[in-house]
């Protein structure tokens, strides 16, 4: 009986902070009717976006970067290749919009094993403007996108990022996505963030130029394996804050395959496990199954209908989250409520999977926590070899002074 008794209650629990945790997502990201307008006195922004092959949606979410209604910012793309095949793509929009400032950088700066900031490395450096923002090449750009993210700085911030939300899926594959980005992984960030222990997230990160340097600058972004979480932890470690912005920006999807789908989720789930093992140990419960499995057992124990439990559950967790997409105009379909049921099951699994590795796999590159820890005490020796202890411990800690280049002339 005291075990039925503690099985009733994690499942009235869990179902309780469902709801609530989809209410309170649904209050920060009500869907946006105006665009705001720009900032008076606007300052510039440099708009850096690394681009590394030929995305779903590539020539709309790319072209989206020029036309912003912000009157005064550069953007800066960034290919590690020559031969990559978007660099062309990339050339023909920057000369199809001649008035605006925007330019390609190639070349592959080697600051860490992490080959996203290896490639937009040169981009910071060569950036003027006061602001800066780190923009993935698969996010859609709305005409407000740079006052948007402004809005959301706050004297207490060290960086503001927006969550992607997936838009357009063309097969089952593509909506199980939509049911992980969507209210599920965006709904506890923004639930994080309401608690005050906001988490940045790399598709779309505001950065004031001060503190970047404050916190070592994007090179110190190096020193952890995902340049999100070593965002999180180097803006808290000077006392300040990662702000998650309302109504977040769009990344459409297109087709995907049930391997790329699993791909994807598990190098999250890897990456966030590494970088937050405590806070990544307790996930495993957050999804519907063993909620159910408490509810089942608790249904059995007093003589009631085991699907009737179930079936109450179900349309409970699953019809918060719907009513958590439309109230903040995500997509919505009956393949989704499948998918978010399918997406649960899948928790567990992903849960596993995450623990039984380090590597992660971008884009073809193979990164892992033991290649961050060995290029950092490679560093460390060759620094004492050179400069002694006192180099030695900048490096271990950096500062502005320290990781810093002069920046490139600007030019178009």
């Amino acid at each position: 009986m005291a075990l039925a008794n503690w099985a009733a209650g994690f499942c009235v629990f869990a179902t309780s902070l469902q709801v609530i945790s989809t209410a309170i997502a649904a209050i920060r990201c009500r869907a946006r009717t105006r665009p705001l307008p720009p900032p008076r006195d606007a300052p510039l922004v440099t708009i850096v976006r690394p681009v590394c092959g030929v995305d779903n949606f590539a020539r709309e979410t790319l072209g989206s970067t020029f036309g912003l209604e912000y009157p005064d910012y550069e953007v800066i793309f960034c290919a590690a290749r020559d031969d990559d095949p978007v660099v062309g793509l990339v050339r023909e929009l920057i000369a199809a919009h001649p008035a605006e400032r925007s330019r390609l950088l190639i070349g592959d700066d080697r600051v860490g094993p992490n080959p996203k900031l290896n490639n937009v490395v040169k981009g910071f450096d060569a950036a003027r403007g006061p602001w800066l923002i780190m923009a993935d090449s698969n996010v859609l750009m709305p005409r407000d996108y740079i006052q948007r993210l402004l809005a959301r700085w706050r004297p207490s911030s060290g960086c503001v990022v927006s969550v992607p939300i997936a838009s357009r899926p063309a097969n089952f594959w593509a909506e199980l996505e939509c049911a992980f980005l969507n209210t599920f992984q965006a709904r506890w960030e923004y639930v994080s963030d309401t608690l005050g222990l906001g988490f940045a997230q790399g598709k779309n990160m505001l950065f004031r130029r001060d503190i970047l340097d404050d916190i070592g600058g994007i090179r110190a972004l190096g020193t952890e394996i995902a340049e999100d979480a070593a965002t999180t932890k180097l803006v808290r470690g000077i006392g300040k804050s990662v702000h998650v912005m309302g109504s977040p920006f769009e990344q459409p999807l297109a087709r995907r395959g049930a391997a790329e789908m699993w791909a994807r989720q598990l190098r999250w789930s890897r990456l966030r496990r590494i970088t937050f093992p405590l806070l990544f140990a307790p996930e495993i419960l957050t999804g519907c199954c063993f909620p159910l499995i408490a509810g089942a057992y608790v249904a059995a124990n007093e003589d009631v209908s085991i699907g009737l439990v179930c079936g109450l559950l179900l349309a409970i967790w699953f019809g918060a989250e719907a009513a958590l997409a439309r109230c903040a105009g995500w997509h919505l379909s009956p393949r989704l409520i499948l998918a978010m049921l399918i997406r649960d099951l899948m928790l567990p699994a992903l849960w596993v999977a995450a623990w039984l590795s380090d590597e992660v796999v971008w884009r073809g590159n193979i990164v892992s926590a033991a290649k961050i820890r060995r290029a950092e005490e490679r560093s460390v020796f060759r620094r004492w070899r050179t400069g002694g202890l006192a180099d030695c411990a900048a490096l271990i800690r950096p500062t502005p002074s320290t990781t810093r280049r002069r920046p490139r002339s600007p030019g178009r």
